[in-house]
């Protein structure tokens, strides 16, 4: 793309969803380590004792073996209580730009939208985080955990044969890569991939990007700042584990749902990824959310736009695992 080209004015967000607040402060390498801090100390990080919500979900926390060379991984997984069959599986990537984030403060949304409703159990996987752990380390923490999961189905009561994987942003573009991963390494099959705002292209000279520099709460700063903290030295030699827009081969995935806003930074990073499924002869369903941007659903949650996009979410869920 030629970087001198210019753009129209970006699109405009729903007015019901507020804007966001925009990217006055984005990360940068130099804020960095300040706002990690942060996040540690402010974020959520609910005990199982809190998931367990009044006894309406099993919770558990499981240390299992993580990728060679590498410690071991954690991973929290709950069920909707009273339900003694193996039920389907969520295996879920939490956001965060792969600098922050956790594994356990994204459950309590997670088992309230799905696990009765659909009765479906959720891993989420505590990976490790960037820079302190460069790629291939936190894709391959996610790949050890599933495979754990796989191998121990029965006695997690999962059925192996019905396990999405899925997750937000970081956590999107984790589950993109984690289906590459499976198919290149014949490793545990997901019978599909939910892909919500997935950061997939490390490099971020999109239209979109270039359209919400400064305008989406996770704008190309931001977005620049994530991938160079993720991929270090390897930069100039990306691999698709690591962005999987780089993929020259997106046959044989799992049938993926993206959905993305008309105002986000990573909107056109996931048009293009969705349009090269179809090419290779894959299955996906791409959703535009218009005047949405990064994150909108978890800043406006009962907004008429987030409450259809988690509808529609819901139902490619349960078409997928019927």
């Amino acid at each position: 793309m030629d970087p001198t080209r210019t753009f129209r004015a970006a699109p405009p967000f729903d007015p019901e969803l507020g804007g966001g607040g925009g990217s006055a402060q984005p990360l940068t390498p130099e804020n960095l380590a300040e706002r990690q801090a942060r996040d540690a100390a402010v974020r959520p990080t609910p005990t199982p004792e809190q998931l367990r919500d009044g006894g309406r979900f099993e919770v558990d926390e499981l240390r299992v073996p993580g990728p060679p060379d590498g410690p071991d991984v954690t991973l929290v997984s709950a069920r909707p209580v009273g339900v003694a069959r193996p039920l389907p599986l969520l295996y879920y990537m939490h956001g965060g730009g792969m600098v922050s984030g956790n594994a356990w403060s994204v459950l309590p949304r997670l088992l309230r939208a799905w696990a009765h409703r659909l009765e479906l159990a959720v891993v989420s996987v505590e990976y490790r985080l960037a820079p302190g752990t460069r790629h291939p380390g936190p894709v391959e923490d996610c790949y050890a955990g599933l495979v754990h999961v796989a191998e121990h189905a029965a006695d997690l009561r999962i059925d192996a044969d019905r396990v999405v994987v899925g997750g937000k942003s970081a956590g999107g573009g984790l589950a993109a890569a984690l289906a590459l991963l499976t198919r290149d390494r014949g490793g545990p099959t997901p019978i599909g991939q939910l892909l919500l705002s997935p950061m997939l292209d490390d490099r971020n000279d999109s239209v979109s990007a270039r359209q919400m520099a400064g305008l989406d709460p996770w704008d190309r700063t931001s977005n620049a700042t994530a991938w160079q903290a993720l991929l270090g030295e390897r930069a100039h030699e990306v691999s698709p584990y690591a962005a999987p827009a780089r993929a020259v081969d997106l046959s044989r995935l799992p049938p993926a749902y993206l959905d993305v806003g008309s105002a986000e930074t990573l909107r056109d990073e996931a048009v293009t990824y969705a349009d090269a499924i179809w090419r290779a002869g894959g299955r996906a369903e791409l959703h535009i959310w218009p005047g949405a941007f990064h994150g909108f659903d978890t800043h406006a949650p009962r907004a008429a736009l987030s409450r259809a996009a988690h509808a529609t979410r819901t139902h490619w869920l349960q078409r997928i695992l019927a």
